[in-house]
């Protein structure tokens, strides 16, 4: 059953074809097996996963109204409050923190039936120092970061849907470096509250699973309006799941896109990304954006200088416990003039104006989910040079698995959607790993 993508498991267990409390001890015996090797867990605990499980199957046996997530297990980036569980942000500064309420996707997630399988493992403070986890296609190569262990969770099968969070490359890249499908939707499709702030402008909740349909049934419960966090809008739901699935009107159009640092990717990448484009004919043009070369730094400016603020209180109490690279970076924020970080808040606006006229031609722009496949060690999680763009851009990017580099590694090809298009993009992605699978490109 694991080997089921997450809508097959829902349907099954809407009908009692399945069992939440069979879903739920597979998924451990799967986690007891792997889990010495690969490390994707910082905390769970088999009882309370499987008393979450058997009220569920009463409740669906009592013939009462099941959520959409009815018996799903989801596993929660440790830098997101559970209520009653553990929740230390990856830092020893933290350790044995349990927060008294849930944060909102959290409790979004309870209502929909969905069971906390447990908590996976992050990077320290969700940046760049990594954590314990490895790599399932191969333990001596980095799975990325920062949401290292919702990614690593999914690859190897422990768990069919897992929720991260991006403010540089961390959805995108970790799911291209375990190959598996990641999401990161618009900013503010997602609340935030409850979850580990480090740059109110980027911050972005994605998910991870293993198709596009998957993403799109987990990111659609989870989108919502929250007035305590202003990035949100009350908006009704997108339609994501039931737009993914459905054909889309005409063949997709895509725009190659080239990002800066395109000379410094993998030869592997940047051949697939061009066999890709070439493969799609006459429904891919190339596309060149002027102006792109800055929003590194940018995006750079905004996250060093925010997060000064946002870790200051972890500063306060443990700076001697933080790694030199996150204190590096804190200390690089907290030099940002005022002018130069009010200045860089313009350049999403910008940004989104000057990619305008490609989205007007196009469905989804295409490009790399990361420089290569996977690199080797587990010292560092691998480089957002092709993520954070989008991060800033506040567009919703979606990875896909459809490469491998000659060392048996998974690659991703990276598709970016107008900022709002969400399940356009969605359509477009599955469209896309529909088309390479039936006509037997990629992999």
């Amino acid at each position: 059953m694991l080997g089921l993508d997450a809508v097959e498991l829902r349907d099954r267990l809407a009908s009692g074809a399945l069992r939440a409390a069979d879903l739920v001890r597979a998924c451990l015996a799967r986690i007891a097996e792997l889990e010495p090797q690969i490390g994707a867990w910082a905390w769970i605990d088999n009882d309370h996963a499987l008393a979450q499980a058997e009220r569920l199957d009463q409740w669906r046996q009592s013939g009462r109204p099941l959520g959409p997530l009815h018996g799903l297990p989801v596993g929660l980036k440790d830098v997101i409050d559970t209520k009653g569980i553990p929740t230390e942000n990856g830092t020893p500064i933290d350790a044995g923190r349990v927060p008294a309420e849930d944060a909102w996707i959290v409790a979004r997630l309870r209502a929909a039936g969905a069971i906390i399988l447990g908590k996976t493992v992050t990077t320290e403070c969700a940046f760049l120092h990594p954590g314990r986890t490895r790599n399932p296609h191969n333990p001596d190569h980095t799975p990325g970061g920062s949401s290292q262990g919702s990614a690593a969770a999914v690859a190897a099968g422990m768990v069919p849907l897992a929720v991260g969070t991006q403010t540089g490359g961390s959805v995108i890249r970790p799911a291209a470096f375990c190959g598996v499908v990641g999401l990161k939707p618009s900013f503010g499709l997602i609340p935030r509250t409850g979850i580990l702030m480090q740059s109110p402008t980027l911050d972005t909740v994605g998910v991870f699973a293993r198709s596009v349909a998957d993403c799109a049934l987990l990111a659609q419960v989870l989108a919502g309006h929250d007035p305590a966090d202003q990035a949100t809008e009350p908006l009704p739901a997108p339609p994501l799941l039931d737009t993914a699935q459905a054909p889309p009107p005409v063949t997709p159009v895509f725009a190659f896109l080239k990002p800066p640092d395109w000379d410094q990717a993998d030869p592997q990448t940047t051949a697939a990304v061009q066999e890709l484009a070439t493969f799609l004919g006459d429904q891919c043009f190339e596309v060149a954006v002027p102006g792109l070369e800055d929003a590194a730094a940018i995006r750079r400016r905004i996250n060093f200088a925010e997060m000064a603020k946002c870790y200051h209180a972890l500063e306060r109490r443990g700076r001697d416990r933080m790694s030199d690279i996150l204190k590096g970076a804190m200390d690089e924020g907290k030099a940002v003039l005022a002018r130069d970080y009010i200045a860089a808040l313009d350049w999403r606006m910008l940004l989104n104006a000057a990619m305008e006229p490609v989205f007007a031609r196009c469905d989804a722009i295409l490009c790399p989910a990361a420089p290569g496949p996977a690199p080797a060690g587990l010292a560092g999680t691998g480089d957002a040079i092709f993520n954070g763009l989008w991060t800033l851009t506040g567009m919703p990017a979606v990875t896909l698995p459809v490469f491998r580099a000659e060392n048996g590694l998974p690659m991703g090809i990276q598709l970016v959607g107008r900022r709002g298009d969400d399940a356009r993009l969605l359509r477009t992605a599955r469209w896309l790993a529909a088309h390479l699978e039936t006509s037997g490109h990629g992999g």
